[in-house]
């Protein structure tokens, strides 16, 4: 018996040495929650949960990509446009406001446009960086224009159109133009490479960031929780966001 018994161990031993190699060998796994983010959010969510497989780009597209059927556990965008009509087409839960943020103009460091303020750009003959109609920051930086009566520097100026914030950041920074509209959030992670001046506060539109679960399964829950959590709070308070009242 005792034999047999060894016989059985020595034929399994090289099957048990192998599965186990196998096992070591075999990738992680990758994550199983998937978020599709506003480009804005780019550093701080990654610092809140470094976790998920993040899609970051410009919310109406990341909008878009989710009604077309995108694999999408959680939506957050840099307006409550986007959320909202997935809700209202029954594609996400109900969307809640987890940030604010405010606008800026941003230079190259130097300066070498010598823009002094957002008036200088009524002279014209400037490189200016814009979202698209239809992105967030496009639509803000309109709206900000017009309060301000300067929707002609869009007329004046030579102005390329950026499908997200990052774009119009790299453009700006690089020096391909003179200056950009983007979030104070985005100016302070590119500090090493564009400047900011501010922008009049009567004209700031107002910037609210909502976050919705687009499929209700518990890690979903888990990750808005933790994005509205008190750390999670401090870390878009660190980031430059605005922080709406705890509820």
């Amino acid at each position: 018996m005792r034999s047999i018994s060894n016989l059985i161990r020595r034929r399994l031993r090289p099957t048990l040495i192998l599965a186990l190699a196998i096992g070591l060998a075999a990738p992680a796994a990758a994550s199983a929650l998937n978020v599709f983010a506003a480009s804005s959010l780019r550093e701080v969510f990654t610092q809140i949960d470094p976790s998920p497989t993040y899609n970051f780009g410009g919310s109406n597209q990341l909008q878009l990509q989710i009604e077309r059927g995108a694999d999408a556990d959680v939506f957050a965008s840099a307006s409550s446009q986007e959320p909202q009509a997935l809700f209202k087409a029954g594609k996400c839960d109900r969307p809640v406001t987890f940030a604010t943020n405010k606008l800026v103009l941003i230079v190259p460091k130097g300066n070498p446009g010598k823009i002094t303020s957002v008036r200088s750009l009524r002279a014209g003959g400037k490189n200016l960086a814009i979202g698209n109609a239809g992105v967030p920051i496009g639509d803000y930086t309109r709206k900000l224009l017009r309060r301000l009566g300067l929707s002609r520097a869009l007329t004046r100026n030579t102005v390329s159109q950026e499908p997200n914030v990052a774009s119009i950041v790299s453009k700006v920074g690089l020096g391909s133009a003179d200056a950009g509209f983007v979030y104070v959030t985005d100016a302070k992670i590119a500090n090493d490479r564009v400047q900011a001046i501010r922008l009049p506060r009567y004209a700031q539109p107002p910037v609210r960031y909502q976050i919705c679960r687009v499929k209700r399964n518990a890690e979903s829950a888990a990750f808005i929780a933790k994005v509205r959590s008190g750390r999670g709070r401090s870390l878009l308070k660190a980031a430059g966001f605005g922080l709406p009242p705890k509820g």
